[in-house]
Protein backbone atom coordinates (compact mmCIF):
# COMPACT_ATOMS: atom_id res chain seq x y z
CA UNK A 1 0.00 0.00 0.00
CA UNK A 2 1.44 3.41 -0.65
CA UNK A 3 2.33 5.55 1.96
CA UNK A 4 0.47 9.04 2.78
CA UNK A 5 2.46 12.23 2.29
CA UNK A 6 2.27 14.27 5.15
CA UNK A 7 1.07 17.99 4.98
CA UNK A 8 3.96 19.40 2.34
CA UNK A 9 6.43 22.15 4.09
CA UNK A 10 7.00 24.28 0.93
CA UNK A 11 2.95 24.36 -0.28
CA UNK A 12 3.03 21.69 -2.91
CA UNK A 13 -0.04 20.05 -2.84
CA UNK A 14 -0.47 16.40 -3.96
CA UNK A 15 -3.45 14.73 -4.46
CA UNK A 16 -3.91 11.04 -2.84
CA UNK A 17 -3.50 8.66 -6.09
CA UNK A 18 -0.81 6.33 -6.02
CA UNK A 19 1.92 8.23 -4.70
CA UNK A 20 5.02 7.79 -6.99
CA UNK A 21 3.28 9.06 -9.90
CA UNK A 22 2.12 12.28 -8.03
CA UNK A 23 6.25 12.75 -7.39
CA UNK A 24 7.09 12.30 -10.85
CA UNK A 25 4.27 14.72 -12.72
CA UNK A 26 5.95 17.28 -10.11
CA UNK A 27 9.50 16.34 -11.18
CA UNK A 28 8.24 16.38 -14.47
CA UNK A 29 6.68 20.11 -14.82
CA UNK A 30 9.62 21.40 -12.56
CA UNK A 31 11.91 19.94 -15.43
CA UNK A 32 9.68 21.36 -17.73
CA UNK A 33 9.23 24.78 -16.12
CA UNK A 34 13.62 24.60 -16.24
CA UNK A 35 13.52 25.28 -11.89
CA UNK A 36 15.67 21.23 -12.52
CA UNK A 37 17.62 21.86 -15.76
CA UNK A 38 19.03 19.76 -17.95
CA UNK A 39 22.50 18.44 -16.19
CA UNK A 40 21.50 19.24 -12.41
CA UNK A 41 21.08 16.07 -10.20
CA UNK A 42 18.17 15.40 -8.03
CA UNK A 43 18.47 16.70 -4.28
CA UNK A 44 16.06 13.60 -2.95
CA UNK A 45 16.45 14.89 0.61
CA UNK A 46 15.33 18.32 -0.49
CA UNK A 47 12.33 17.20 -2.57
CA UNK A 48 11.19 14.40 0.08
CA UNK A 49 11.13 17.05 2.41
CA UNK A 50 9.39 19.54 0.19
CA UNK A 51 6.93 17.07 -0.42
CA UNK A 52 6.33 15.30 3.10
CA UNK A 53 7.26 12.13 1.90
CA UNK A 54 9.71 9.32 2.11
CA UNK A 55 12.81 8.64 -0.64
CA UNK A 56 10.79 4.92 -1.24
CA UNK A 57 8.21 7.09 -4.21
CA UNK A 58 10.29 9.80 -5.09
CA UNK A 59 12.83 6.65 -5.96
CA UNK A 60 9.96 4.94 -8.02
CA UNK A 61 9.08 8.26 -9.77
CA UNK A 62 12.65 8.75 -10.48
CA UNK A 63 12.69 5.26 -12.31
CA UNK A 64 9.14 6.22 -14.42
CA UNK A 65 11.43 9.49 -15.35
CA UNK A 66 14.45 7.47 -16.54
CA UNK A 67 11.73 5.59 -18.66
CA UNK A 68 10.71 8.46 -20.39
CA UNK A 69 14.06 10.07 -21.13
CA UNK A 70 13.70 13.10 -18.76
CA UNK A 71 16.04 11.40 -16.29
CA UNK A 72 19.48 9.58 -16.23
CA UNK A 73 20.24 7.43 -12.84
CA UNK A 74 23.88 6.52 -11.98
CA UNK A 75 23.89 3.62 -9.39
CA UNK A 76 25.45 5.18 -6.15
CA UNK A 77 25.49 8.48 -6.87
CA UNK A 78 21.62 9.41 -7.53
CA UNK A 79 19.44 11.20 -10.53
CA UNK A 80 20.06 13.98 -13.04
CA UNK A 81 17.76 15.49 -15.07
CA UNK A 82 19.06 14.86 -18.81
CA UNK A 83 21.28 16.47 -21.33
CA UNK A 84 20.17 16.35 -24.44
CA UNK A 85 22.88 16.51 -27.19
CA UNK A 86 22.63 17.20 -30.76
CA UNK A 87 22.65 13.64 -31.99
CA UNK A 88 19.68 13.34 -29.62
CA UNK A 89 17.40 16.03 -30.64
CA UNK A 90 17.80 15.32 -34.81
CA UNK A 91 17.05 11.51 -33.86
CA UNK A 92 13.87 12.42 -31.48
CA UNK A 93 12.96 15.28 -34.69
CA UNK A 94 13.60 12.57 -37.24
CA UNK A 95 11.20 10.23 -35.75
CA UNK A 96 8.42 13.27 -34.46
CA UNK A 97 8.57 14.28 -38.04
CA UNK A 98 7.62 10.75 -39.36
CA UNK A 99 5.09 10.04 -36.59
CA UNK A 100 3.27 13.48 -37.02
CA UNK A 101 3.76 13.63 -40.85
CA UNK A 102 2.01 10.47 -41.41
CA UNK A 103 -0.73 12.03 -38.93
CA UNK A 104 -1.19 14.82 -40.62
CA UNK A 105 -1.91 13.34 -43.69
CA UNK A 106 -4.53 11.06 -42.08
CA UNK A 107 -6.26 13.84 -40.88
CA UNK A 108 -6.60 15.47 -44.06
CA UNK A 109 -8.08 12.46 -45.57
CA UNK A 110 -10.41 11.44 -43.07
CA UNK A 111 -11.19 14.24 -40.41
CA UNK A 112 -14.59 15.33 -40.17
CA UNK A 113 -15.54 19.20 -41.26
CA UNK A 114 -16.14 19.59 -37.19
CA UNK A 115 -12.66 18.15 -36.29
CA UNK A 116 -10.89 21.05 -39.06
CA UNK A 117 -13.05 23.29 -37.66
CA UNK A 118 -11.15 22.32 -34.38
CA UNK A 119 -8.08 22.74 -35.43
CA UNK A 120 -8.58 25.88 -37.31
CA UNK A 121 -9.90 27.31 -34.11
CA UNK A 122 -6.39 26.16 -32.57
CA UNK A 123 -4.54 28.05 -35.43
CA UNK A 124 -6.58 31.38 -34.48
CA UNK A 125 -5.26 30.85 -30.68
CA UNK A 126 -1.73 30.48 -32.60
CA UNK A 127 -2.18 33.58 -34.47
CA UNK A 128 -3.34 35.38 -31.16
CA UNK A 129 -0.57 34.61 -29.58
CA UNK A 130 2.27 35.67 -32.17
CA UNK A 131 3.15 38.55 -30.52
CA UNK A 132 6.47 40.05 -28.77
CA UNK A 133 7.59 38.89 -25.23
CA UNK A 134 8.12 35.95 -23.63
CA UNK A 135 4.80 35.45 -21.73
CA UNK A 136 3.50 35.50 -25.48
CA UNK A 137 5.82 32.91 -26.11
CA UNK A 138 5.13 30.86 -23.55
CA UNK A 139 1.55 31.18 -24.44
CA UNK A 140 2.37 30.30 -28.28
CA UNK A 141 4.23 27.41 -27.03
CA UNK A 142 1.45 26.07 -25.27
CA UNK A 143 -1.55 26.20 -27.71
CA UNK A 144 1.40 24.97 -30.06
CA UNK A 145 1.21 21.29 -28.69
CA UNK A 146 -2.10 21.82 -28.23
CA UNK A 147 -2.49 21.63 -31.62
CA UNK A 148 -0.16 18.80 -32.52
CA UNK A 149 -1.73 16.60 -29.73
CA UNK A 150 -5.36 17.57 -30.75
CA UNK A 151 -4.33 17.15 -34.55
CA UNK A 152 -2.76 13.40 -33.18
CA UNK A 153 -6.14 12.43 -31.31
CA UNK A 154 -7.94 13.23 -34.52
CA UNK A 155 -5.81 10.46 -36.62
CA UNK A 156 -6.36 7.80 -34.05
CA UNK A 157 -3.46 5.91 -33.96
CA UNK A 158 -2.99 5.37 -30.07
CA UNK A 159 0.23 3.46 -30.69
CA UNK A 160 1.35 6.41 -32.30
CA UNK A 161 -0.05 8.84 -30.12
CA UNK A 162 1.83 6.99 -26.98
CA UNK A 163 5.44 7.13 -29.15
CA UNK A 164 4.79 10.76 -29.98
CA UNK A 165 4.06 11.46 -26.25
CA UNK A 166 7.19 9.54 -25.20
CA UNK A 167 9.21 11.77 -27.92
CA UNK A 168 7.80 14.89 -27.10
CA UNK A 169 8.54 14.81 -23.29
CA UNK A 170 12.64 14.34 -24.38
CA UNK A 171 12.10 17.37 -27.39
CA UNK A 172 10.71 19.43 -24.38
CA UNK A 173 13.67 19.63 -22.67
CA UNK A 174 14.60 21.93 -25.28
CA UNK A 175 12.00 22.78 -27.52
CA UNK A 176 10.83 25.65 -25.16
CA UNK A 177 14.24 27.50 -25.60
CA UNK A 178 14.03 27.51 -29.55
CA UNK A 179 11.22 29.39 -29.31
CA UNK A 180 11.95 32.02 -28.17
CA UNK A 181 14.91 33.04 -30.59
CA UNK A 182 14.20 35.91 -32.62
CA UNK A 183 12.03 34.77 -35.51
CA UNK A 184 10.95 31.91 -34.25
CA UNK A 185 7.41 32.20 -33.39
CA UNK A 186 7.04 34.04 -36.86
CA UNK A 187 8.78 30.72 -39.08
CA UNK A 188 6.65 28.53 -37.08
CA UNK A 189 3.58 30.21 -37.53
CA UNK A 190 4.09 30.60 -41.29
CA UNK A 191 4.53 26.83 -41.36
CA UNK A 192 1.35 26.34 -39.17
CA UNK A 193 -0.44 28.02 -41.84
CA UNK A 194 0.96 26.28 -44.69
CA UNK A 195 -0.30 23.43 -42.55
CA UNK A 196 -3.74 24.40 -41.56
CA UNK A 197 -4.02 25.82 -45.60
CA UNK A 198 -3.56 22.14 -46.66
CA UNK A 199 -5.85 20.55 -43.91
CA UNK A 200 -8.65 22.79 -45.53
CA UNK A 201 -7.97 21.41 -49.06
CA UNK A 202 -7.96 18.23 -47.68
CA UNK A 203 -4.22 17.61 -49.46
CA UNK A 204 -2.82 14.91 -47.54
CA UNK A 205 0.46 15.14 -49.96
CA UNK A 206 0.79 18.67 -49.31
CA UNK A 207 0.03 18.26 -45.53
CA UNK A 208 2.29 15.63 -45.40
CA UNK A 209 5.18 17.53 -46.76
CA UNK A 210 4.23 21.04 -44.18
CA UNK A 211 4.43 19.09 -41.60
CA UNK A 212 7.77 17.38 -42.60
CA UNK A 213 9.13 20.98 -43.26
CA UNK A 214 7.57 22.42 -40.06
CA UNK A 215 10.16 19.83 -37.89
CA UNK A 216 12.94 20.20 -39.96
CA UNK A 217 12.84 24.14 -39.18
CA UNK A 218 11.91 23.10 -35.42
CA UNK A 219 15.40 21.09 -35.51
CA UNK A 220 17.65 23.96 -36.77
CA UNK A 221 16.00 26.12 -34.20
CA UNK A 222 16.63 23.83 -31.49
CA UNK A 223 20.23 23.50 -32.62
Amino acid sequence: MATQMTAPRSGVSLSPRALYEEVAELLRQRIFRRELEPGNWIDELKIAEECGISRTPLREALKVLAAEGLVTMKVRRGAYVTEVSEQDLADVYHLLSLLESDAAGVVARQATDGEVAELQQLHGELEAAALPGQENALQFFAVNERFHMRLLEISNNRWRDQMVADLRKVMKLNRQNSLLKDGRITESLAEHRAIMAALVARDAITTTACMQAHFLSGLNAAK
